[in-house]
Formats: structure tokens, sequence, C-alpha cells
């Protein structure tokens, strides 16, 4: 690791945890969960200033009592060849025995918390800072599927996170985090409990079986440039209401609801926008932003909050340069909000079945092309409130997992209201936004 000094590397197990109980010991998953066999872990991590005291083993002890409430996190997955009626397929679970997670402690004896959120394009330090770098989500079967760094800086601490993709989706991740750091203030449980059973219609077969082969080798990603834009809270709501004053009353062709444009909706319109602008692309060529959606309060019944897995369906809305241009930023932030109200139990389970017949799995950088944009992640997620005992993050950054042309993460910014985003676009595209005086109106430098 590039100007990282590795100082230990620990296997964390639960407390708690009776080899002859049964409760999900095994899980099935689900198409939301193995779609996404072949891309790699999730990759999140917070930035502290430094504790006045050294926390290494207190993250450790605490983080075996975190998994106490998260036994898959102490697993691993099981694939399982099948060869029914001359048909060669797979299936794959997670199994709760408690082999254990990864704890990494390291020191970045040259790197200062300045280092980390002073440059506009993210430094390759930050990526040495995470764990499982380059792993696929189905490694989980001999690689941990939780693995944390800590790493102290000069002035400060880093904790990445590493979880596999099969077994959490991003909901799923600040769940365990916030937990994590609740037990490591002195709470005896977390404030939310997490439900592990997956859902699956009534009639399905279990575990799920589909067709599936490793990739024979692994390549070299190129990792694309990465730069953070920071919108505060005023210019977010400025955001939002210029593009719902621009759309006026609209409302459904059926209904008489009230269209109303979210922040995250005008949000990314404008960035779309943005983006698009700079790539001289033909009017008449197409442009798309993917939108992915957490589906649990759009399922009937609710699945809850605290369902722990993936609950993912994907969008995407595509348009001409020239309307996207001509269209506004109410009128595209209207295409964009109905693809998202459209999303109801009926479409999704839709989609759920399509997958059993013929199933999908995503392979690294599929949509990666600078006129595809995709948003991942939530301003919702709370990621400032992980005070481990010593104080509130101060940043938040992601790892190089997933990194690819066209990958739009949002998150919460510092202070309250605002929002953060972290653009992969070609380095002359990122560029021209940070050069773009009515791009940065919207934003604060």
């Amino acid at each position: 690791m590039t100007g990282i000094r590795l100082i230990s590397t620990t296997t964390i197990q639960a407390t708690k945890h009776d080899e002859n109980n049964s409760t999900h010991k095994k899980i099935d998953l689900t198409p939301w969960d193995l779609t996404l066999l072949k891309i790699e872990t999730i990759q999140q991590g917070l930035l502290f200033h430094k504790p006045k005291t050294n926390q290494i083993q207190h993250l450790k002890q605490t983080l075996s009592t975190t998994l106490n409430f998260f036994p898959p996190l102490a697993g691993r997955l099981v694939i399982t060849r099948h060869d029914e009626h001359n048909k060669a397929s797979s299936s794959c679970s997670v199994i709760c025995n408690n082999v254990g997670a990864l704890f990494v402690h390291a020191i970045a004896e040259n790197t200062t918390i300045a280092d980390i959120t002073q440059p506009n394009y993210v430094p390759p330090i930050v990526h040495a800072l995470f764990p499982l770098n380059g792993v696929k989500n189905y490694e989980g079967t001999t690689q941990p599927v939780l693995a944390v760094q800590v790493t102290e800086l000069i002035d400060g601490i880093f904790i990445g996170f590493a979880i596999n993709h099969l077994v959490a989706d991003g909901k799923s991740f600040w769940l365990f985090v916030n937990s994590w750091a609740e037990i490591s203030r002195g709470f005896n449980k977390p404030t939310k409990i997490p439900t592990f059973e997956r859902w699956f219609p009534d009639d399905i077969n279990l575990p799920i079986q589909f067709p599936f082969t490793e990739d024979a080798q692994k390549k070299q990603r190129e990792i694309p440039p990465i730069r953070l834009f920071h919108f505060t809270k005023e210019k977010v709501a400025q955001l939002k209401s210029k593009a719902n004053a621009e759309i006026g009353h609209s409302s459904t062709n059926n209904t008489d609801k009230i269209i109303i444009i979210s922040s995250f909706q005008a949000l990314i319109t404008h960035i779309w926008r943005s983006s698009a602008s700079k790539q001289h692309a033909e009017p008449g060529e197409e442009t798309s932003f993917a939108l992915v959606m957490d589906c649990r309060t759009r399922m009937s019944p609710n699945l809850g909050e605290n369902y722990f897995g993936n609950t993912r369906v994907f969008e995407i809305v595509t348009m001409k340069t020239k309307e996207l241009m001509e269209g506004g930023i109410g009128k595209v932030g209207m295409e964009i909000n109905k693809v998202i109200s459209t999303q109801s139990h009926e479409k999704i389970m839709n989609q759920y079945e399509s997958w059993l017949k013929t199933p999908i799995i995503i392979v690294p950088g599929m949509l990666s092309r600078s006129n595809v944009l995709m948003a991942n992640s939530s301003p919702r997620f709370d990621v400032y409130g992980n005070d481990f005992g010593w104080g509130k993050p101060i940043a938040v950054r992601n790892g190089v997992g997933n990194k690819s042309i066209g990958k739009v993460t949002v998150f919460a910014g510092f202070e309250q209201g605002s929002i953060d985003v972290e653009l992969c676009l070609p380095y002359d595209v990122l560029e021209a936004l940070g050069n773009d005086q009515l791009f940065l109106d919207a934003m604060s430098v």
C-alpha cells in the first residue's frame, strides 16, 4: 500500500455464536443480490480528527460485540454447483458460521486530514485507506464478507469499510456502521435491529439456480479521474425551487396529485445537463441517466427499513441531447420524477420474475460511458451521525471499488442539508465543469 505502513491484521469474530443454533445459519439470496456477483465490494469510509487516546483495541472489542447483531458479516458465501437435467447451474448462499471479519490497523505517517479533504480530485492515497481493493463479490467464499481498515494519520484517523455487495446494499451498509458507532459509544444493542430473512415469492424454489462462471483472470482496471463537488443547503434549495417553478403546478394525467421535484432529483438533473453540455454531443445523440432505487417501501407489504440485504431496482431515463439541453431543469427533472414514481410493487415484481427466467449478472463497467451517468448512494444515509466515542466524522470518502466513467455518488455533506457529489468522468469534462460559472453558481467551491 503506497504511503501506508501495515501494523496488524486481525480476525474479529462475534462474541456470541452458538454452533448448534441454526437461526439464520444459511441465507439464500435473491435476484436483487445475485445480479451483483461479479462487481466489487461496497467501499465507503469516514475521516475523523485524531482521538486523544488510542482507540484500536476498543474498536476491535466493539466490532466483535456488534457482529452479534450482524451474523452474515462474520460469515462467508457458499457457491454450489448443480447439474440437473443436463444443465449446469449454480446457487449462492451466505453461511453465518462466524469465521470472522477482517480488521486491519495501518499508519499513514506522511498524510494529514488536509491531504484528503483539500484536493478537488480524490488523491490516490484515499484508495489505500480501504481493504479488499479489487475483490469481487463472488470471492466472498474465501475473502471476508466484512473488512475494516483503521488508518492513523498525522492528525486524524480514517475508518475504511468494505462489505460484500451480495450481503448488503447502501442502506444496509450504513445500518451496520450506525450500529457499530452506537455500540462503540456504550449502547448495549443497536437502536435498529436488522432483519436477515430475504424476500421471495411464495411459489419459488430455493435456492435460486442460475448460470454462473467465475472470471478466468483479473484484468487490471484503470481508475478514472474522480472529482468532488459540494452543494450547500441553500444552493440545493434554489435548484429545487427553480425546477418546480419551471413546471408550475403540473399534475399527472389521471390524478390530481401535484408533481414535486425533490432536492435529489433537481440536483442530479443539474449534474446531467451540465456534464452533457461539456461533451459536445450532437443534438440528435442520445444521453442517459441510470437510477438505482430502493424498493423496501415500494413493496406490498413493506419490507421494513431494517431489511438487511439488497432491494435495488434499475431504471434508465434516456433523452436526445437537444431535448436535455432545451428542456430546462424542470422538464428533465419531471422525467426523472416520473420514472421514480412509477416504481410500484407490480413493476418491481415483473423485473424480479423476468430475472428468474433470464438471469443477468452485472459485469464491471457495463454502463461505463461518458454519455451514461448512473447515480448511487443517497444523501439520506446517516453518515455524519457516526460518533464512535471521540466525535463525529469530518468527511466521508469512497474507495475505488466499482469506479467507472459515468458513476455519480451522492451523499450528505458535512453541513446539514448540504450534498456532496463524487463524479467519475473524463478529465477534460471534469475540468470544464470546474471552470463553468453556471455550474459553480449552483454550488460552493
